[in-house]
């Protein structure tokens, strides 16, 4: 979901174009024994595959991960700020992107981070469009898993005449999350998650994009959800900056990549 922040600082820069040189988006990368699956990372709305992970794809590549990133969700019109479109096309897009990754680096399974509507849009695609075998793990940072009320602005799309039908016309993709959705009821009916996919939820309770903040927790074996508060209680990160400069935040997210190394996230990860 949007907010004022992350309108301000989308960019219009292709992402494949401006990232090889910062590491990731690197076609050459092959994933190696240490870290053998390619980590996709899924923007979220407003944003776009640079400006979403232009802190924490370099994180991953310096620790030695292939890392790729893409864009999805546009609408003609609005360049550079993109996750608009219809959320189940949007998925589709989610789809195609991990098929060409695993074609390119000849890995037989992805592991997927995103951020807000980018940590939810993946459970669609593992739970409709066939993408369950393809990928090991999802880590959501404060990811829209269930709807928000958007710190209660939500309620004004059946309050002011005519907004939910103009809002979801011209941008879907906001409308689709939410609460009480016809795309959340779809992805969500049924359970949470999938069988043979780890889930990790990375939450703020300061999250004014994805309310309650515990709306985006998910419920199923295999889930591990954890409050940045809970690991550093002075860490004051709303939604955007969870996602895009927490290092507590990343520390988390880099230890559900590789549970098997992983090292406790506490305020000292704000200095690694």
């Amino acid at each position: 979901m949007p907010t004022a922040a992350s309108a301000a600082t989308a960019s219009a820069s292709p992402a494949a174009a401006s990232t090889v040189g910062s590491g990731w988006n690197d076609d050459s990368c092959r994933p190696s024994a240490a870290h053998p699956r390619p980590v996709v990372l899924v923007h979220g709305t407003l944003e776009n595959g640079t400006n979403n992970w232009w802190s924490f794809a370099p994180y991953l590549t310096s620790r030695g991960y292939c890392v790729f990133s893409f864009d999805y969700g546009k609408i003609p019109g609005v360049p550079g700020m993109y996750g608009l479109g219809p959320a189940e096309k949007s998925a589709g897009e989610l789809a195609r992107y991990v098929d060409k990754v695993l074609a390119t680096t000849g890995a037989a399974k992805v592991d997927i981070v995103g951020h807000s509507q980018g940590g939810m849009l993946p459970r669609y695609y593992l739970k409709f469009l066939g993408g369950a075998p393809k990928v090991n793990a999802l880590v959501g940072i404060a990811p829209n898993n269930h709807g928000t009320t958007l710190s209660g602005i939500a309620k004004l799309l059946d309050v002011v005449p005519g907004a939910r039908k103009i809002i979801t016309g011209t941008a879907p993709g906001l409308t689709d999350q939410v609460v009480g959705s016809d795309f959340m009821k779809k992805l969500n009916e049924g359970g949470d998650t999938v069988p043979g996919v780890r889930y990790t939820v990375i939450a703020t309770r300061y999250d004014e994009v994805v309310t309650p903040y515990r709306s985006g927790f998910l419920d199923g074996p295999g889930v591990r959800n954890v409050l940045v508060q809970d690991l550093c209680p002075v860490d004051i990160s709303m939604h955007l900056t969870l996602g895009t400069i927490d290092r507590v935040a990343f520390h988390e997210a880099a230890n559900a990549l590789d549970p098997a190394h992983a090292t406790p996230a506490t305020c000292a990860s704000m200095l690694g």
